[in-house]
């Protein structure tokens, strides 16, 4: 008798374990022979509020854990990765020789990527603080420190790596995350949250949502205990996303949807990536 496969069931991956929607209401994802592959959470807004009650739980933690140690986490993902490098790049579905060379490449860089900023972990401190000249007999120092929960929106082209080159400059510095990823290429990210679970990374600290634009950006918006938001992003979106934040005052980082990032260029990487999501403390001590 042939043995029947077992058919995946994908999850979305918030605070160190596997759920499905709150509202169990999925939608269909096809395979590269165009044929059905699994059915995606759609997620809710109650899902978002989970999520970033899983994040406030994990996050102080995260932000006490010395930069090396952090440093030492992201690149234990990163070997995570290396070791299901394939299944990830199969992941995007390619149809032809070009996207499987494209997936390929990406998956790369995206490990490569987690690299790059568990450098940084222990080193960024160094040159986005500093010790202030004034005219008193005080010393004034600029310290960072890291902002909370940030919430990230990813694109749907370059689903892994614009996700990963998104969240990995706010975890950095000790944040929390609370990520939406690609609308419509959804599968790298149910696989990156399996990877997340082997790795030694907090449960929590990176919370994977899946399902539309238009039933999650309203609550990323508008959630007070959300610091930042970090998204791709139409115009329409932008300015929705702009009012919803004004609020609270939240950071906002958009990206343009109308001008896509090349994600696999430098300029996707870098200590200004980190800064846009740390505060900066200054603090007053007396001379003697």
């Amino acid at each position: 008798m042939r043995r029947l496969a077992i058919t995946k069931t994908p999850k979305c991956y918030v605070g160190g374990a596997f759920i499905r929607s709150e509202s169990n209401r999925t939608y269909e994802i096809m395979d590269n022979h165009g044929e059905f592959f699994g059915n995606i959470p759609l997620c809710t807004r109650k899902d978002v509020r989970n999520a970033v009650e899983a994040a406030a739980k994990a996050g102080p933690g995260w932000a006490q854990r010395s930069g090396y140690n952090r440093g030492q986490i992201l690149y234990r993902m990163a070997e995570m990765l290396e070791a299901r490098s394939e299944e990830l790049a199969v992941s995007h579905f390619p149809t032809n020789a070009a996207g499987k060379n494209q997936a390929a490449a990406e998956v790369s860089a995206a490990i490569d990527r987690i690299v790059y900023y568990a450098g940084w972990t222990d080193k960024y401190e160094s040159l986005l603080g500093s010790v202030n000249p004034v005219a008193a007999p005080y010393f004034n120092f600029s310290v960072t420190e890291s902002m909370g929960i940030v919430a990230v929106a990813a694109p749907d082209d370059s689903p892994l790596l614009a996700l990963v080159s998104m969240i990995l400059p706010v975890i950095t510095s000790g944040n929390a995350v609370v990520a939406l990823a690609s609308e419509t290429q959804p599968y790298p990210a149910i696989l990156l949250g399996e990877i997340l679970a082997t790795s030694d990374l907090p449960g929590g600290i990176i919370n994977l949502l899946t399902g539309k634009k238009q039933d999650i950006l309203p609550t990323f918006a508008t959630h007070e205990h959300i610091r930042g938001i970090s998204a791709v992003a139409t115009l329409e979106e932008r300015i929705a996303l702009q009012t919803g934040a004004a609020d609270s005052v939240k950071r906002t980082k958009f990206i343009p949807a109308e001008s896509p990032c090349d994600w696999l260029s430098v300029e996707a990487q870098g200590l200004y990536h980190i800064r846009d999501f740390v505060e900066l403390k200054t603090t007053w001590h007396p001379v003697g």
